[in-house]
């Protein structure tokens, strides 16, 4: 499909308008698209009469307006990848999803890395920020095949030269809050939060102020991961602290990740909070 649109005059410059090769690849398909009035109706229509520099312009727009059905919650993709995640009993949870199952398969890895770009680099990210920890294994190669800067967000004395949220609180204990370096983030940019899961939401809270604090924007809080479960929880919290508006992504729900880890007399919880 990629060497055809590229040779194809139109489909190559889709490709360098940003516009992902999922999305194209289903406008072939169907070209029925959520227009942005918010009705359904075709893709062609909706370009009809326009000269290449309003039609890409309408077609990055529609990319976004549609960029919820590429990669649907829960859908085929998310169950070939919930496969390889395993849970563990740990931390005084009894089911703690472990990202680590997908990093020893690096085809399913190269997947997670391939959806988020496709997702993202139609939403005009101009930053990418990772959580500590895991968010520091998932977000380098995302912002590589973005092409877009990296940067992490850690736990108090980790970096120089930083601002620090306040703490906050998370589904198994407390944090005392997050840093970033000063210098991450420039009036206005707008900033893409990676971390491998949403629980209560108390992480990515603090990473949103700390965003805010920066003069920046957050597009979106992506995750691998989302306990649907907690959702009334986060809500909640989100209208407490004033950030309903910015949205969380995630891929796969609790719902399809029921691979339990099989362990061995040995195994014991030894989290590092109960």
């Amino acid at each position: 499909m990629g060497a055809d649109l590229e040779a194809d005059g139109f489909g190559s410059a889709l490709l360098n308008a940003g516009i992902p090769e999922k999305m194209i690849s289903m406008w072939t398909v169907d070209p029925q698209v959520q227009l942005l009035d918010g009705a359904k109706g075709s893709l062609f229509d909706a370009l009809e009469d326009m000269d290449a520099a309003d039609c890409m312009a309408k077609c990055k727009a529609l990319t976004r307006g549609n960029v919820d059905s590429m990669y649907l919650q829960d859908g085929p993709e998310a169950q070939k990848i919930a496969e390889v995640i395993p849970y563990f009993p740990f931390k005084g949870i009894p089911r703690f999803y472990d990202i680590g199952g997908f990093l020893k398969e690096p085809e399913v890895f190269q997947m997670i890395v391939d959806i988020f770009v496709d997702r993202y680099k139609a939403l005009d990210i101009d930053s990418i920020c990772g959580l500590d920890a895991r968010g520091f294994v998932l977000g380098p190669p995302i912002a590589l095949g973005m092409k877009k800067p990296f940067f992490m967000m850690r736990k108090p004395g980790k970096m120089p030269n930083t601002i620090q949220s306040a703490s906050y609180d998370v589904e198994y204990g407390k944090r005392e809050g997050m840093c970033m370096p000063r210098d991450a983030i420039k009036e206005g940019e707008r900033v893409l939060v990676i971390d491998d899961l949403v629980a209560t939401g108390g992480t990515l809270s603090s990473a949103i102020e700390l965003v805010k604090m920066a003069g920046g924007v957050v597009v979106e809080c992506a995750c691998i991961v989302e306990l649907k479960f907690l959702i009334p929880s986060r809500v909640e919290l989100y209208k407490k602290l004033n950030i309903s508006d910015v949205p969380i992504w995630a891929l796969i729900s609790e719902e399809v990740l029921n691979n339990e880890a099989e362990l061995g007399a040995e195994y014991k919880d030894d989290g590092e909070e109960h």
